[in-house]
């Protein structure tokens, strides 16, 4: 059985770092969704200039398309994409069974985070574009992305393996 897991949230919320280390765990790949941008998409982006839905598009179906293959092939994959809006999600989940993890921080906690990267085309002044477009998710895990990393993999590890949610992470049933 296919699991594939979506860690969404806006720019700075940990998608990166948790979603290799979660990979890690799971023994599978890491997906990052900012890596299928177009050029244009990324350039738009390094000039402060907010994506449109009509930008957004492509990225979206290239995405939606990797984890398509992945799920046809029976292999597990966690994936770090912004998902801001709900018609994004069902784009993206159109025929999946995907579990979504929302990686929840206050502004100010991102916009420090966002502040301490570096080489990352995605701009601090961006960030409140991001909060603004948010459409908080209804069916996702839910994690405060003020604790640690190793915190936060834990819990999704341990919410992701209740038999009620998915078996074939990391559990012998």
């Amino acid at each position: 059985m296919s699991v594939i897991v979506v860690l969404m949230g806006v720019a700075g919320s940990g998608k990166t770092t948790i979603g290799n280390m979660l990979a890690d765990a799971i023994l599978c790949p890491y997906l990052e969704g900012d890596s299928l941008h177009s050029r244009a998409n990324v350039e738009k982006m390094s000039h402060g200039i907010p994506l449109t839905d009509a930008d957004r598009a492509p990225w979206l179906s290239a995405i939606h398309a990797r984890m398509v293959d992945v799920y046809d092939r029976g292999q597990n994959l966690v994936v770090g994409c912004s998902a801001l809006k709900q018609s994004y999600r069902s784009v993206l989940a159109d025929g999946l069974p995907l579990t979504w993890v929302y990686l929840k921080g206050s502004p100010e906690l991102i916009r420090s985070r966002m502040l301490h990267r570096a080489s990352h085309f995605m701009k601090v002044d961006m960030l409140s574009s991001q909060f603004a477009a948010l459409e908080e998710p209804f069916d996702a895990l839910v994690v405060d992305v003020s604790e640690s990393p190793g915190a936060i993999v834990e819990w999704i590890l341990s919410e992701v393996r209740k038999p009620t949610r998915v078996a074939g992470i990391g559990n012998e049933t």
